[in-house]
C-alpha cells in the first residue's frame, strides 16, 4: 500500500500515471490487433480480449517469462468463448514471441544506448 501511494509524491506524478495507463492500453491493443489476424478470432468481443490478455499476464508472471505456459492461458481464456484450440495455441506463440523478440530488442538497443547517453550527460555536468 504504502508503495502505491508513493506516487502522489513523485514530482512528475501525472506523467508517470498517463505512461503507465498508456503502456497498458498498448499491450492490450496489441493484443486485440494481433487478433484480427486470425480468421478465427477476427470477432473477438472485448470481454474475451481482457479476459486472453489478463490470463496471459498472470502466465508470463507465474513462470520464466511465460515459456509455454502462456500459449495454454491463451487457449484457456479463449476456451470459455468457444474458439478452437488450434488458433488460440497459435495465437498465444505469435503474442507471446513478438513480446519476448521486442524485449530482446529493444532492451539490446538500450544496453547500447544507455551508456553513450550517460556519458555526453556526465561530460555537461563537467
Amino acid at each position: 500500500i504504502e508503495g502505491v501511494f508513493s506516487i502522489f509524491k513523485m514530482k512528475k506524478k501525472w506523467a508517470f500515471i498517463f505512461h503507465t495507463l498508456f503502456i497498458w492500453v498498448m499491450y492490450v491493443l496489441m493484443f486485440y490487433v494481433t487478433s484480427l489476424a486470425f480468421k478465427d478470432l477476427g470477432d473477438l468481443p472485448l470481454g474475451a480480449v481482457l479476459i486472453g490478455f489478463i490470463a496471459g499476464s498472470f502466465s508470463i508472471a507465474a513462470t520464466n517469462g511465460g515459456i509455454g505456459s502462456y500459449p495454454v492461458a491463451i487457449y484457456a481464456a479463449l476456451f470459455i468463448f468457444n474458439i478452437p484450440e488450434e488458433p488460440s495455441i497459435a495465437f498465444g506463440w505469435i503474442m507471446w514471441a513478438a513480446q519476448t523478440l521486442m524485449i530482446i530488442v529493444f532492451g539490446g538497443l538500450s544496453l547500447i544506448y544507455l551508456p553513450i547517453y550517460n556519458r555526453k550527460e556526465a561530460h555537461k555536468a563537467l
